[in-house]
């Protein structure tokens, strides 16, 4: 069975979320229809798990700069 790559890993890596969040929604419906073998299946999860990873790091990074922008109670 293959392993993401560490290309693989880069390639995800420099995706913006919105470009991640597609090819999610892609990988997602391609699982629900069932791929052809096991081995292909496997591969999708874990791209999948990528995906996802990298979504959450944007929706994270994205919360913390909102975090930063709001006024403290102290400042309010």
């Amino acid at each position: 069975m293959e392993t993401m790559t560490a290309d693989a890993a880069a390639d995800v890596a420099s995706l913006s979320f919105e470009q991640a969040r597609d090819e999610l929604v892609r990988v997602v419906a391609e699982l629900e229809q069932g791929a052809p073998t096991l081995e292909h299946s496997l591969n999708l999860w874990t791209r999948g798990e990528a995906l996802a990873a990298r979504c959450e790091e944007w929706l994270l990074g994205a919360k913390r700069l909102l975090d930063e922008a709001r006024p403290t109670e102290s400042e309010a």
